[in-house]
């Protein structure tokens, strides 16, 4: 039962119990016709959901990715059966008081809320499961074009594709949504590729069935990465601290295999004939509990004085992982025109109702996804854009609109 503890599992089986108790006498009293055949053929599904939850508990997968995909995907199904059925119950358990109140009207109002129950109970079941085999698989390009006074003439019209938060681990040895990934960025025809972290779950292991389909990512300045609070092994239980530094190198091998160039506090010039702009990239930039590794005031030092070189006049791009490093820091010392940033995923889940945009990641992360802007020193406003991400962690679906995104974003030379 490793992984979980015996609190847990008894939590686990009795809400399960329970849950399936609730919707049982639902139908032992609304099912006018063929009560017991019904009750019998729910009672059969609950057998099955219960030795589901059994295998979840007993589950004694080691920590490589084929393990943790199928505990993944047991405790997703389990969720996608019973989140429904919990929420018809809440929604009968309405029904149910408006038929204890009395009069024969008030008692058909109960059982339309029931019915009603029961019809948004499996709405929300197909919706996981919509968000499952359609929505994490469904691709969505932004286009943003930014404005500076700042980029060189040469620039103008210089293209960058952002992709973000990949966690190939989720995909177990299947590729085929990472080849249609990269086959979508190699069509926009790219002057630079960025990724801003997170390109597994857990270990680097999980990278090597894609390192030969990441590697045909194209574009004229080539893939500049950073790393994502995954992309350390910071969730793994190492045997030794020597395994875990072992783990690290393997990536930034495996990245550098690829053709990608690792930015690990550090800087890049991209060159256009006599004009250049400056790729900056910090480690991962970590509120807690995330792990602090970022160094912005180490990373783009070209006279050696950071206040100096963090303000000069270069048009300057910054890759960093999580967007809040941009809210607390790089506005405040910098002059960075552009930081990319990702993390947030918009927890997988987005709604966009007549351009109003909402995530429940905005509990956490006010800058959760899209653009932002802010009026830096020297009057050139500081933008970030936050791509939430192309893959998943924790269960294998995204939610509404949050498609798996690609940012194209069209650099402008403002007169």
């Amino acid at each position: 039962m490793r992984g979980f503890s015996v609190l847990s599992i008894i939590l686990l089986f009795v809400c399960t119990i329970l849950i399936d108790w609730g919707v049982w006498s639902t139908i032992r009293k609304y099912a006018s016709k063929r009560k017991k055949l019904w009750s019998r053929i729910y009672s059969a599904v609950a057998v099955l959901s219960l030795a589901l939850v059994t295998a979840i508990c007993c589950w004694r997968g080691d920590r490589s990715g084929d393990s943790l995909t199928l505990l993944m995907w047991m405790l997703y199904v389990y969720f996608t059966i019973y989140i429904p059925k919990f929420i018809y119950l809440l929604i009968a358990g309405i029904g149910w008081i408006f038929s204890k109140l009395g009069s024969n009207r008030k008692s058909k109002v109960g059982y339309f809320i029931t019915i009603a129950g029961a019809i948004i109970g499996v709405l929300v079941f197909i919706a996981m499961w919509v968000g499952t085999f359609y929505t994490r698989r469904h691709i969505d390009v932004e286009k943003v074009e930014l404005f500076s006074s700042k980029l060189p003439a040469s620039f103008d019209g210089y293209k960058i594709v952002q992709f973000s938060d990949a966690h190939v681990g989720t995909w177990g040895n299947d590729t085929t949504f990472i080849a249609k990934l990269v086959k979508e960025i190699n069509s926009l025809n790219p002057d630079l590729v960025v990724f801003t972290g997170d390109i597994v779950n857990r270990s680097t292991a999980e990278l090597q069935p894609f390192i030969s389909t990441l590697s045909k990512i194209k574009a004229k300045d080539g893939v500049i990465s950073v790393l994502g609070n995954h992309d350390y092994g910071d969730y793994m239980h190492w045997n030794s601290e020597e395994d875990h530094i072992a783990n690290n190198q393997l990536l930034a091998q495996w990245e550098k295999d690829m053709g990608w160039d690792l930015l690990n506090n550090d800087y890049q010039y991209i060159t256009n004939g006599t004009d250049s702009i400056v790729i900056i990239g910090v480690e991962n930039w970590g509120e807690p509990p995330f792990h602090q590794y970022g160094e912005l005031t180490e990373s783009y030092l070209p006279t050696g004085n950071s206040t100096v070189d963090l303000n000069d006049g270069n048009y300057k791009i910054l890759l960093s992982h999580n967007p809040e490093h941009w809210n607390r820091e790089v506005t405040k010392i910098s002059n960075i025109n552009l930081t990319l940033a990702g993390h947030t995923h918009a927890m997988q889940t987005e709604v966009n109702l007549f351009g109003w945009k909402w995530s429940p990641a905005v509990f956490r992360y006010p800058l959760w996804g899209g653009l932002y802007a802010r009026d830096p020193k020297d009057g050139e406003k500081a933008y970030l854009y936050v791509n939430i991400g192309c893959g998943e962690v924790g269960i294998p679906a995204r939610f509404g609109v949050a498609y798996p995104e690609l940012t194209e974003i069209t650099l402008r030379r403002e007169k």
